[in-house]
């Protein structure tokens, strides 16, 4: 079994702040991940799990939702697992005011069941994805570098159904003002490029039919996310719907 760190004056409110680790020695930077679950087992294993790539970086636990989003501002962390179901306060209440506070924060949902009315309102409040708690290790890290590399834990036909669904709820509200697209207004390229995205292309698709490389519909993608200050393909879908930029 793989030790913790030791409890000490910054466990509050049921949050453990990571001590700092060993000298990264690689060039690139770390992904920073926060473990949300009111489990101190399923803590401990995902730490085990998680130290197995030194391309990732622990800095910071939370045993409620709202204990995770008392920590949020002060960790900024690129990842966090979340627990869907907690007490004091669920996943997906967390993850609504998690993306509020940090909207460039990705968050996994982790689950033991797959129940579509959470994914749903999972993804709805701002999540990345899911991924079911008896996943293996292997398939863990994957999800994680998939998110923090910008992509989907979805695959196109549930995203599919997703986007259906909410396009349904958005109709029933459609007397209600729509925002601005952002920041800053997407240029028509990248309006075809998260069109596409919506649709539930891969970046290779994307690239096919716009008739130009992975690298450029990348870059498209890139600013798509920050002009639209969201943290990954499946959000900037959600975006798109909610806010009328399909049409």
């Amino acid at each position: 079994m793989v030790e913790t760190t030791p409890a000490d004056a910054n466990r509050i409110a049921g949050i453990t702040r990571s001590e700092p680790g060993s000298e990264n020695h690689e060039p690139v930077r770390r992904v920073r991940v926060m473990l949300v679950d009111d489990h101190h087992l399923v803590i401990e294993g995902l730490r085990a799990v998680l130290a197995t790539d030194d391309r990732l970086e622990v800095i910071g636990e939370a045993r409620s939702g709202r204990a995770a989003v008392a920590i949020i501002p002060d960790l900024q962390p690129d990842i966090v697992l979340m627990d869907i179901r907690m007490p004091d306060m669920d996943g997906i209440a967390a993850t609504r005011q998690v993306k509020q506070i940090a909207p460039r924060t990705s968050v996994i949902m982790l689950t033991m069941y797959e129940n579509p009315d959470y994914l749903f309102e999972a993804v709805k409040a701002g999540a990345s994805g899911y991924v079911l708690k008896d996943v293996a290790g292997t398939d863990l890290l994957e999800a994680i570098h998939t998110v923090a590399g910008g992509g989907s834990l979805l695959n196109q036909e549930v995203v599919g159904r997703f986007l259906r669904r909410l396009a349904a709820e958005v109709d029933q509200r459609s007397s209600e003002p729509v925002a601005s697209p952002g920041p800053d207004r997407l240029t028509p390229r990248e309006l075809d490029v998260l069109r596409l995205i919506a649709a539930g292309m891969s970046n290779k698709e994307i690239a096919v039919r716009l008739s130009v490389t992975v690298a450029t519909v990348k870059t498209h993608l890139e600013h798509i996310l920050q002009k639209l200050q969201v943290s990954d393909r499946t959000q900037a879908a959600v975006y798109a719907v909610t806010h009328g930029l399909l049409a």
